[in-house]
């Protein structure tokens, strides 16, 4: 069997997994936020040596089917706002206060567009038009947008702006500015989420498309015979050509709900709760009764869009979020000090603090074995910005500082689903991610829930998850009052772009699984077609061996509980512990790439498939 190739590109770490068959290769790098591509090919080149026994990135690569790609990037970028200024030309004077109705959409628009709006007169002849149209956008660009977003009050007029611009501002001259025409991007029967579909898309793009068509480059000098896919939030994957950047916004915690829902299959659970913590974000979604909740319309920072979504959201508390003091408080994010220059005690540099640096003060973390002892990490360096950034301004020891700090960063990461937990004590937490272990079981006990489950896999579970995808398009058609005759041409004419879409991605419609639906939406009637290649999924261990068995400990680390007080606690290797294994809190657990918390009141089991499942006894 051909191999898969699974990354996951986060804002600290990239993770990968290199599936074939039943046998699975992972490790992770350091995101390259200079040259996203490179980690990339850091990533592939680490399990490459795995593999083989020595770096063979080429052999690597011609012995892989497919390679899918999933990265926080967009998702990142938006929750800390950093992209592109936009500019909205409208004909519609109520459109930009429609846009903002809420709290939300106001503080979003406000960041995004801000005052770059255009109104352009409904009346008037074609050339008068045309000189508003051009003056409203040489009035934009002079205040700074970089992207337009242009919202015709109807079909026609947006088809005349488009050729105004077009005649103006061609797209072959240098100064010439992206230009993304809303009725053109998105079928909906709802103008705003239309509308708001994109100017999101405008923003994310140019994140997403500078390292996607920079990493088709590369593997383009391997002579890769086939085309990079990206994993998509709904669950499906396409090519680069073939995707658009809004579809790529949160596509890893899709991947991780994925891993998660297979989860629920092996261990037979109804509800389970996945909280991915990476380096800049927690991801939160929810798997019942074998289902992922998935939103027809998708919403993004409380704003609804015209494309289908997992029902996940991101808040900013990571493994690198930045712990600091502000008016006597203290904070935890949405900053990240991401993977340049990363934690303090990565040593490149960085001035701030995060749970990584608290976890290693406290000596959760080992220094000489963080990433499996890829990375040492340096104590000295927490230390100093812990007590400069924190303790002194709050006038208090460094050892309070990092109790409240662990407190405050635990009470901010339960915030970020309590709501989702079950009153019926049924809810069990996913935790994952590189960050996830860590502090899982003291978030959970906050949230109510008393149940957690930290897959083997767990520092690159998301890229696990994405093993689970196939190659998929999809089309909508409104046809509301339609004859059978137009009806039948309508089915036609999808079926034809689904067979030109599917050709291009490298496979025959014939070989494709076709899923027809009919949606009534807002009183429109409305014709699917959901065209579908399937890839190789990997099998779902299962099964729960029966307790009783003590784990091992493999040797003990002074950890500290309260601010006076250090406790010896035994550390376990995951994969040295025998299925059924168990021990009492408080304890810590080494598992590849991940260090997992075990506190006190608080019991550890291995399965049979090697995860760790954790129970509060209190």
């Amino acid at each position: 069997m051909e191999r898969l190739i699974n990354i996951d590109n986060g804002g600290t770490l990239t993770d990968i997994v290199v599936a074939s068959g039943t046998e699975f290769t992972f490790t992770k790098t350091l995101t390259t936020p200079v040259d996203l591509s490179q980690c990339l090919f850091d990533a592939m080149t680490k399990a490459s040596a795995q593999i083989y026994g020595e770096a063979n990135l080429a052999g690597l690569l011609h012995s892989t089917q497919h390679i899918r790609y999933s990265s926080t990037q967009g998702t990142n970028a938006l929750v800390q706002r950093k992209g592109p200024l936009i500019g909205l030309i409208t004909d519609d004077p109520a459109l930009p206060d429609a846009l903002g109705t809420s709290n939300d959409t106001a503080a979003l628009f406000s960041d995004l567009i801000g005052a770059r709006v255009g109104i352009v007169s409904v009346e008037g002849t074609s050339q008068e038009l045309s000189q508003q149209l051009v003056a409203e956008i040489n009035r934009l660009t002079t205040a700074g947008a970089e992207r337009l977003v242009v919202a015709g009050i109807s079909p026609e007029r947006e088809h005349l702006f488009k050729r105004t611009m077009l005649k103006n501002f061609p797209r072959h001259l240098l100064g010439s500015v992206p230009i993304l025409f809303s009725r053109e991007f998105a079928s909906d029967t709802s103008r705003q989420r239309q509308v708001w579909s994109g100017i999101l898309n405008s923003f994310l793009h140019p994140t997403v498309e500078r390292f996607l068509y920079s990493a088709e480059h590369r593997l383009r000098a391997y002579k890769v015979k086939n085309p990079l896919l990206i994993y998509r939030n709904d669950g499906a994957s396409s090519r680069v050509a073939k995707s658009v950047a809004l579809k790529t916004y949160s596509s890893g915690p899709r991947g991780g709900l994925e891993g998660t829902r297979a989860l629920a299959e092996a261990y037979g659970l109804d509800n389970v709760l996945m909280i991915d913590v990476g380096g800049t974000t927690t991801d939160v979604g929810t798997v019942s009764n074998r289902t992922i909740a998935v939103d027809r319309r998708g919403s993004i920072q409380g704003v609804d869009i015209s494309y289908e979504m997992s029902d996940v959201r991101s808040t900013g508390v990571g493994g690198s979020s930045i712990i600091a003091v502000r008016d006597g408080e203290i904070t935890v994010g949405p900053e990240s000090v991401g993977a340049a220059p990363g934690p303090a005690c990565f040593g490149f540099g960085g001035t701030s603090a995060t749970i990584t640096d608290v976890n290693l003060l406290l000596g959760v973390l080992d220094p000489a074995t963080y990433l499996n002892g890829e990375m040492a990490l340096d104590a000295e360096r927490s230390r100093q910005v812990i007590t400069k950034t924190v303790a002194d301004p709050l006038g208090i020891s460094l050892e309070e500082a990092l109790i409240r700090m662990e407190e405050n960063y635990s009470s901010h990461l339960a915030q970020s689903f309590a709501d989702l937990v079950s009153p019926t004590g049924d809810t069990t937490v996913a935790a994952f991610g590189g960050g996830g272990p860590m502090s899982a079981c003291s978030a959970a006990r906050i949230a109510g829930a008393g149940t957690v489950l930290v897959p083997r896999l767990a520092a690159v579970f998301s890229a696990y998850g994405i093993s689970f995808s196939d190659i998929s398009q999809s089309y909508e058609t409104h046809v509301t009052g339609f004859t059978d005759a137009e009806l039948s041409a309508a089915r036609t004419a999808m079926q034809t772009d689904a067979g030109k879409d599917m050709f291009q991605e490298g496979h025959d419609l014939s070989e494709c699984e076709l899923e027809w639906t009919t949606i009534i939406e807002d009183g429109e009637e409305i014709l699917s077609l959901k065209a579908t290649f399937e890839l190789p999924h990997p099998a779902i261990a299962s099964g729960e061996p029966a307790t009783g068995i003590a784990a091992v400990p493999a040797d003990t680390r002074q950890v500290r509980s309260t601010a006076t007080q250090i406790d010896s606690t035994p550390v376990y290797l995951l994969d040295d512990q025998k299925p059924g294994a168990t021990a009492a809190g408080p304890a810590i657990v080494e598992g590849p790439f991940f260090t997992a918390r075990v506190p006190l009141g608080w019991t550890l089991t291995v399965s049979a498939a090697g995860d760790l499942q954790l129970t509060d006894t209190f």
